[in-house]
């Protein structure tokens, strides 16, 4: 009998611990492999650009954030947001806030591209968090899988056709046409507001590519029904309906009783 087996005949019992470390090794790889398609670009940062990125966040989003982004009561803690938060909220010009109110508005862009580039770069270097993807990792996408997905996923607050609507306490979800990809992308990642993450468990790099590739169709395409009424589905089909055909039937029975008597 081998002596790596004790006297009843079994094995060692750091044989267990060490199958479980190897295990959380390979799946932890395997799990970086598949969310590599649509990983951060690894652009370099300088010591300058992070230097800056710090100037700017103090001047314009400490107050809320606090001068080491630890948060306040004003504002959530940025570390750990990550490089990809920044760029959705700054980049999208949600922030810096106007104002107080139930939800951040998109706005015009108050930054240079450079500027929200090395204030997410200092950000990016308080703790590890989700990077913003090149444009190119998120083309090629299946508008057709993306369109279920979204129906599935998206559609109870942003509407089928990405028109928005309204949530609760003066919160809405917004309209979600022509919007950047990288937007899109982060939207999904990082949860602004009050939308969920979904992690890449829930919905793939592929899959979120399958919905951008959805977002950019309803984009590029007309209403393939006729008038579209809004986007906003039966109610204001419904109401169309209601005011002016059923409208229209009540005024020309009401004019054809005037002109026969």
């Amino acid at each position: 009998m081998s002596r790596s087996l004790n006297r009843s005949g079994r094995r060692h019992p750091l044989s267990s611990i060490a199958l479980i470390v190897i295990g959380l090794f390979v799946s932890g790889g395997a799990y970086a492999a598949f969310t590599g398609t649509a990983s951060a670009a690894d652009a370099p940062v300088s010591a300058t650009q992070i230097a800056d990125g710090k100037a700017l966040f103090s001047s314009n989003c400490a107050s809320c954030h606090g001068l080491s982004a630890q948060g306040t009561k004003a504002g959530p803690s940025l570390i750990g947001a990550g490089a990809l938060a920044v760029e959705f909220q700054v980049g999208s010009g949600r922030m810096p806030m106007s104002g107080s109110g139930p939800q951040a508005e998109k706005k015009p862009v108050q930054f240079t591209q450079p500027e929200i580039d090395a204030m997410a770069a200092w950000v990016a270097s308080l703790a590890p968090g989700p990077g913003v993807p090149t444009e190119a990792s998120l083309q090629g996408g299946n508008a057709a899988n993306g369109a279920e997905l979204f129906r599935v996923n998206c559609a109870m607050c942003h509407n089928v056709a990405g028109a928005g609507g309204a949530l609760t306490e003066g919160k809405w979800a917004p309209n979600l046409h022509n919007i950047d990809p990288v937007h899109i992308y982060a939207a999904m990642v990082t949860g602004p507001q009050n939308m969920p993450v979904f992690s890449d468990m829930n919905v793939t790099p592929s899959e979120k590519r399958d919905i951008i590739a959805y977002l950019k169709f309803l984009d590029e395409n007309p209403s393939v029904g006729g008038m579209d009424l809004g986007n906003l589905g039966p109610v204001s089909e419904g109401l169309f309906v209601w005011i002016f055909m059923l409208g229209g039937l009540v005024a020309i029975t009401i004019w054809l009783t005037a002109k026969s008597n």
